[in-house]
């Protein structure tokens, strides 16, 4: 019996590779973003020409777009070509159920009215609160490393979260020192795209984990390429500002964390 010529399993399994190599790009880029070509050579050991090889085909694919940022230090020039995961590409991490989500908590708001949703978004992020706190506690009243704890214990629920120190420098006051809260993938964006009541109960949440007021500088569901959240770190943190599950406290106790930019 003849065999099966062997260039074409060699094509299927080169393939494959491929497949598995741009899979590594795009979670690097998911990770890292926005990173340049060179950036991801380095992380991954690739040379350039095959980074750019995958990175084209998933820009081609919408997997991936291009974001120009502005050379640190540099007074002109262009600016650097940086890679981020796409609206595309976040919704191929796992959005499942989105249309029945969404026609539920649209029905839900037709039948019951907008404090309904609200209540629906507060109860849901209320299970990561009472997650969370345990371990959050056990950082102290330090917040930067409440920061940290929170990011790491993000990760691990797939938000792909990094926490970032910023030193105010002189001749600002230490005071203005902060904390950037990234997380570089939302498992409802589109939903919370609809609903922005979920991206305000979930920064509730993370004001009262770390126990400062916090502000929300950019969010995925707005076209941000991550969610920032702005944590300042100039005192120690406050007493819980209320306990998992309850009413989000009043406007003299949190009167920053919803101003978000675009």
């Amino acid at each position: 019996m003849p065999q099966a010529p062997a260039a074409p399993l060699a094509a299927v399994h080169a393939a494959d590779a491929d497949d598995r190599t741009r899979d590594r790009v795009r979670n690097a880029v998911l990770e890292h973003g926005p990173i340049s070509a060179a950036e991801l050579g380095d992380l991954l050991g690739f040379t350039p020409a095959a980074v750019r090889r995958h990175l084209d085909r998933l820009s081609r694919d919408g997997v991936i777009e291009v974001k120009r940022v502005a050379r640190a230090g540099a007074r002109a020039g262009r600016p650097a070509r940086r890679y981020v995961l796409s609206s595309q590409g976040q919704s191929f991490l796992g959005n499942d159920y989105l249309d029945i989500a969404t026609v539920a908590l649209q029905r839900l708001g037709e039948m019951a009215g907008p404090e309904a949703v609200r209540q629906f978004a507060v109860e849901r992020f209320a299970d990561m609160e009472r997650r969370y706190a345990p371990e959050i506690e056990q950082a102290g009243a330090d917040i930067p490393a409440r920061a940290r704890v929170l990011s790491e214990l993000l990760s691990r629920d797939g938000f792909v979260a990094s926490a970032a120190s910023i030193e105010a420098k002189a001749p600002l006051p230490a005071a203005l020192s902060s904390v950037q809260l990234c997380q570089g993938h939302c498992p409802i964006q589109q939903l919370a795209a609809q609903f922005p009541v979920f991206c305000e109960a979930e920064t509730e949440v993370f004001s009262r984990l770390v126990g400062v007021d916090v502000r929300r500088l950019s969010t995925l569901a707005r076209g941000g390429h991550v969610c920032t959240t702005h944590i300042p770190t100039g005192r120690p943190a406050a007493t819980r500002l209320s306990s998992p599950g309850s009413s989000p406290a009043g406007p003299d106790e949190v009167s920053n964390h919803l101003q978000e930019r675009p």
